[in-house]
């Protein structure tokens, strides 16, 4: 839940984007009867989790030049391809690479809506899905008029595991040996456990 209050009127968008990662997209092809991973393309700057949210419908409140400028919306993630390439071939495989993080709830499918709680207060709702990467997060928010933005702020945002989920984590990196042995020891008793009631069949 996000919380702010504007300096003046005007249409409040709000973006939350996560820590950019090197991500690679498979298309694959049937040969011979099976499916093989046929081509690649290889996206430095692919943030792990993206949503914005508008207190109207984007188009009405920014010019596409401001959407592109400040990198709002989907279609402006700008996602560059490594090596540098341009080209049909590059967009198709963005374009796929964005469906799959948004199939996954890292990228929003839709804007989300801001509400104006009086003349100045604004609450808006962002829904982070189970699988969401840690580390850290900027909310920029954005004051807009005349289709531009006129005003602006950022805020970090800290993503981080708690409870057994973080310990479970911070052991898996500190001992990553020590856990693999334990992860291949549970998958051998919890096999031989399972196989126990076929045993007098």
């Amino acid at each position: 839940m996000l919380f702010g209050a504007t300096d003046g009127p005007g249409d409040i968008i709000a973006v939350v984007r996560g820590p950019e990662r090197e991500m690679t997209v498979w298309r694959k092809d049937k040969l011979a009867g099976l499916w093989i991973n046929a081509e690649s393309m290889t996206y430095t700057n692919v943030p792990s989790f993206y949503a914005v949210a508008s207190s109207r419908p984007l188009d009405e409140v920014l010019s596409p030049g401001a959407a592109s400028l400040y990198r709002i919306g989907t279609a402006n993630l700008r996602l560059q391809s490594k090596p540098p390439l341009t080209g049909e071939r590059v967009q198709r495989f963005a374009k796929a690479l964005v469906e799959e993080q948004q199939r996954s709830g890292l990228i929003a499918n839709e804007t989300g809506k801001i509400a104006f709680l009086g003349e100045r207060l604004f609450r808006a709702t962002f829904a982070f899905p189970a699988n969401v990467p840690t580390g850290s997060y900027l909310v920029e928010v954005f004051l807009a008029k005349d289709r531009d933005v006129v005003g602006g702020q950022t805020t970090p945002l800290r993503v981080e595991k708690v409870g057994i989920d973080a310990e479970v984590s911070d052991f898996a990196r500190r001992d990553a040996a020590l856990y693999g042995a334990i992860a291949v020891l549970t998958a051998l008793v919890a096999g031989w456990l399972a196989s126990l009631p076929f045993r007098g069949v």
